[in-house]
């Protein structure tokens, strides 16, 4: 397992190759089949069942149908291949979505795809054994996330900032880029000194025991959804049937996974990692699934979700526009528990 880290420059440099990439592809939209099925291609998450695909194995599709490309840990990669048109639809932390558009991304959010509630949500951890207790004491140390750019390292650099770290002193904290499925074992090496770790892959960490919380996001802005599935708007132009499809049956999804009791959503996660037979995935880490992580029924897109991170943006410095409009970024026209076809606290059926 190898562990990098990337420097501001090089970050910088990524950005100037993502807008050449834009201009230079168009990307078309979802291929649709002569009985008017529309596949939409996307990038997985290792070991982790995405809404989408839970929706497609409950049957809640009805003119969609998903296709597999590979898998991914970043969301800023998931939705620059939307951008690009490499993907139809893909899943990001709300302030990469805000940065892309930002960078002149033709892209929409159309529903909520994850974030934290009482029973999940993304901790930093250090080992019990370590002298880190405070956020002085990780300056020159390593954080390791998933990615850059996006949810783990916005949460971190707010709560060095909230803790009363100078920025000079938040850039000597060393952000290092580590695989999900590797970053316990990073973690209790040595390798890294802190980790960030959510979802199913934090549950299974916790009852190995041996470590400490010293931050979480939950903590910063309680129950909040962080990021959203978007979609590219030549997409949503051409072919609003399907992007109506797609929201309906992942905001339903959703709100079965909000509602079943946890026992059914684990066999459910279960059947799904095991059926599709991808290599390298164990479905018995769906035994740690605690809750949807989402806390707004179905999944409808608050407008605070992601003004919160372009206030964020612009205030560090991290935005090219000063104007950036986010009732643009985002609809919830398609989402039945937003456009009266579902009442917010029914089931995931239709009345």
């Amino acid at each position: 397992m190898s562990l990098r880290s990337l420097t501001r420059p090089a970050a910088a440099a990524a950005s100037v190759l993502l807008l050449g990439a834009l201009a230079a592809c168009g990307g078309g939209a979802g291929a649709t089949a002569a009985d008017g099925s529309t596949t939409l291609r996307y990038q997985g998450t290792p070991s982790a069942v995405q809404f989408p695909e839970l929706a497609a194995d409950l049957g809640y599709f009805e003119k969609v149908e998903l296709e597999w490309t590979s898998d991914t840990t970043s969301g800023p990669t998931s939705i620059q291949n939307v951008a690009t048109g490499q993907s139809d639809f893909g899943s990001a932390f709300n302030g990469a979505v805000v940065k892309l558009a930002d960078a002149g991304a033709p892209i929409t959010a159309v529903v909520d795809s994850y974030g934290a509630d009482d029973e999940t949500f993304t901790g930093y951890y250090s080992l019990e054994s370590s002298d880190i207790r405070t956020a002085e004491d990780l300056i020159g140390k390593k954080v390791g996330m998933n990615t850059l750019g996006a949810h783990h390292e916005s949460i971190t650099r707010e709560w060095l900032s909230q803790q009363g770290l100078s920025e000079a002193e938040i850039e000597k904290v060393e952000l290092t880029v580590v695989p999900p499925v590797n970053t316990e074992q990073a973690l209790r090496k040595g390798q890294i000194d802190v980790a960030a770790l959510g979802g199913l892959f934090r549950d299974q960490a916790l009852s190995r025991g041996g470590l400490r919380q010293l931050y979480a996001d939950k903590d910063l802005y309680d129950t909040f959804s962080y990021g959203t599935y978007v979609v590219r708007d030549d997409l949503l132009k051409k072919n609003p049937e399907a992007v109506k499809d797609f929201t309906q049956g992942v905001a339903r999804a959703i709100r079965w996974a909000q509602v079943t009791p946890r026992e059914e959503v684990v066999a459910r996660y279960k059947k799904i990692i095991t059926e599709r037979g991808r290599a390298g995935e164990d479905p018995s880490i769906a035994d740690f699934y605690k809750s949807s992580g989402i806390p707004v029924p179905g999944g409808v897109i608050q407008e605070d979700e992601i003004s919160i991170w372009a206030d964020w943006l612009q205030r560090t410095g991290q935005l090219e526009n000063d104007d950036v409009d986010v009732k643009e970024l985002f609809t919830n026209e398609f989402n039945p528990y937003a456009n009266g076809e579902l009442e917010p606290d029914a089931g995931p059926e239709a009345s």
